[in-house]
């Protein structure tokens, strides 16, 4: 698979100022979206989104902007306590059904949630596919990995 073309300069200021404007829209407008913010921090391109779900009452997610991409991500659980082998073929099942996400492992093992579009492909339809798309999936994906991951804690 050829890798995304750099974007300019130019091109990234436009995609910053893009998001920026959608985060704001979502802001207002998406019942979902509690607050957001950006983070310049490190010199790079970031913001966090602060979500309010049902199965996850909240969650954070990530959007750090690069060279030639855009990429998603979100915190799922940490690091399971048990079934580990259960829960890992569990969140692989389920990445076959994901479009442009999959589950992953992190810092202490923990798992997340990521993905991802070239820069080239950001629109407003595309920001709202990429944060609806986090949304179902941890929706759908939380609970039930919580109960293999933490089994104990949930039985007796």
């Amino acid at each position: 698979m050829d890798a995304a073309p750099a974007a300019t300069p130019e091109e990234l200021d436009a995609c910053a100022e893009l998001i920026e404007e959608w985060l704001a829209e979502q802001l207002d407008e998406n019942p979902a979206v509690e607050a957001f913010e950006r983070d310049d921090s490190t010199g790079e391109r970031r913001w966090i989104v602060r979500v309010s779900g049902e199965e996850r009452a909240n969650f954070s997610v990530w959007f750090h902007l690069q060279q030639r991409t855009l990429h998603v991500e979100t915190y799922l659980m940490p690091a399971p306590e048990e079934q580990h082998a259960l829960l890992y073929e569990h969140l692989l099942r389920r990445n076959l059904g994901f479009h442009g996400f999959a589950f992953a492992i992190g810092a202490e093992d923990a798992v997340f949630l990521v993905g991802g579009t070239p820069v080239h492909r950001v629109t407003r339809d595309e920001l709202d596919r990429l944060l609806g798309s986090v949304y179902q999936y941890v929706e759908l994906s939380f609970r039930p990995a919580m109960r293999i991951g933490f089994a104990s804690r949930f039985t007796g």
